[in-house]
């Protein structure tokens, strides 16, 4: 009998809980459904939070973590990775050592470091570990404009030329490239930037005016993992992301969810799938 089952593209993500939905593992499992991609996890957090805030963090202990990682890699072909709120040191190490073992790539490193709510997300001394243990195992990191600049110890910029140099320093940490958002700064055109060996490519769109903004930085790394996984080369990835999450971002500005910052719709994009 002749096996003619597909074996669709799968996609990993390490990340944090998200109990109201909207950001960290939860947002990164609905992106990748919407986009075609088979999604898989391994919770390095849980989190007590809604739109409003976050309540409180229970931390994965780190065998615990490594087995859910070995669970998942020991029995399926992931065809890229997402990792996302890694919450302290020990658990930066441990993933670390997680892609040494099963060499894991392509990686996408999303340095969540604070919720869109503002409270923080990694303790404040396991910014050195994500420095010197995990961005140097990465393909692309994803830092906003204020994670861009707490990595460098300096204050955040805006100016695109400023923002470029942030970038290549970045980059000289021993990534494969950086993509720095631009959601967090002003004027009418948000402005992504990414940096890598071959040179440097802006992608830009309309500024929205919305509140739904929970999940934003979460989404856009998960959306890019996504097309990696579907073969895509990362500049083409990059701008299919972009686009997703533009879109995700306008349709939720219909939309009510919470008494904060409320999420982005990503089910705008079921049965439209663009950029394939």
């Amino acid at each position: 009998m002749i096996d003619h089952a597909k074996t669709p593209a799968v996609a990993l993500t390490i990340a944090g809980s998200d109990s109201s939905g909207g950001a960290g593992i939860q947002a990164d499992l609905k992106t990748f459904t919407v986009l075609g991609v088979y999604g898989a996890s391994a919770i390095t957090a849980l989190t007590a939070q809604n739109t409003v805030g976050v309540r409180g963090v229970h931390t994965t202990p780190v065998e615990f973590l490594k087995a859910q990682i070995a669970a998942v890699l020991d029995d399926l072909k992931v065809n890229a990775s997402k990792i996302g709120m890694l919450a302290n040191a020990e658990i930066i190490k441990t993933v670390a050592a997680a892609i040494e073992t099963y060499r894991l790539h392509p990686i996408v490193l999303d340095p969540v470091m604070v919720a869109t709510s503002g409270d923080r997300l990694l303790a404040a001394d396991a910014i050195a570990a994500l420095r010197e243990e995990l961005i140097p195992r990465v393909d692309l990191l994803t830092p906003n404009l204020i994670e861009a600049a707490d990595l460098l110890q300096e204050q955040p910029v805006e100016d695109i030329h400023a923002v470029e140099d942030q970038a290549r320093r970045l980059l000289k940490l021993g990534c494969g490239a950086v993509l720095i958002k631009g959601g967090h700064g002003s004027g009418d055109v948000a402005i992504d930037l990414l940096v890598d060996k071959a040179g440097c490519q802006i992608f830009e769109r309309p500024r929205l005016i919305t509140q739904n903004t929970h999940g934003t930085g979460c989404t856009l790394s998960a959306a890019i993992t996504a097309y990696l996984a579907m073969g895509q080369d990362l500049r083409s990835a990059v701008g299919c992301a972009k686009e997703f999450v533009w879109h995700a971002l306008e349709s939720a500005t219909q939309q009510k969810l919470g008494h904060g910052s409320g999420p982005l719709d990503h089910m705008h994009a079921l049965g439209t799938r663009t950029c394939m």
